[in-house]
């Protein structure tokens, strides 16, 4: 005779899994089944795409390249993927040469990133060169430079009583970081440092020299 033990009872309604016409009852099943819950179909793979990319637009902005990689993340396929990005960007709801602009207008002002954090960090969302270009390129030089000083005369005040190499390096470095080149950093830690009245080159440290000296890596943006 087999074992009454191993005999499989039917779950029963309880406090955790609510019987036929109870509240909740078939949720869980729901959750599972996903796109088939309800109609017994799947859902339109373009209405799939359409309503994740506005939920993923309604946050904030993103490029083409990312909301393509989000729909690659859920599954949807490629050609549904690419219909809806063509009307989204026939629309004016993608725009990656006006996602540049407001990246480079926000992340200049916002944190004092140079020309060549914000070139990498568009490349990074998947933005084309030329939009890029056109991005950095209207970035005004005088506006960068006059960034990067009120960035040292902050940092300059702060690191006062330390030894004057330490005081220079983390200037240079917090401009490299913000993606300025060597011979800008340097000549604008230059200039801050002798508007304190310290002789950098009598203290044995020729900053004009450093500037040309130091590995275009230090401007890399960390």
């Amino acid at each position: 005779m087999p074992d009454r033990a191993a005999r499989v009872t039917p779950a029963r309604p309880g406090p955790d899994r609510p019987g036929p016409g109870q509240p909740g009852a078939g949720q869980a099943d729901a959750d599972q089944a996903g796109p088939k819950a309800g109609s017994g179909q799947v859902k339109d793979p373009e209405e799939q795409a359409r309503q994740l990319c506005l939920r993923l637009l309604t946050g904030r902005p993103r490029t083409r390249a990312q909301l393509a990689e989000a729909m690659h993340r859920h599954g949807v396929p490629e050609d549904a993927a690419a219909a809806v990005l063509a009307r989204f960007a026939e629309v004016g709801l993608i725009d990656d040469a006006a996602f540049a602009r407001a990246w480079v207008e926000s992340r200049h002002h916002g944190r004092g990133l140079a020309r060549r954090a914000l070139s990498a960090e568009l490349k990074q969302r998947g933005v084309d060169g030329q939009d890029i270009s056109a991005a950095v390129s209207a970035l005004d030089p005088a506006d960068e430079m006059a960034t990067a000083r009120r960035l040292v005369d902050k940092g300059l005040a702060a690191s006062r009583g330390k030894p004057l190499p330490t005081r220079i390096r983390r200037l240079v470095g917090l401009l490299a970081r913000k993606g300025y080149p060597a011979p800008i950093a340097y000549r604008v830690v230059r200039e801050a440092i002798e508007q304190e009245g310290i002789d950098a080159a009598g203290a044995g440290m020729d900053l004009d020299d450093l500037a040309f000296t130091a590995p275009d890596s230090e401007s890399n943006p960390g």
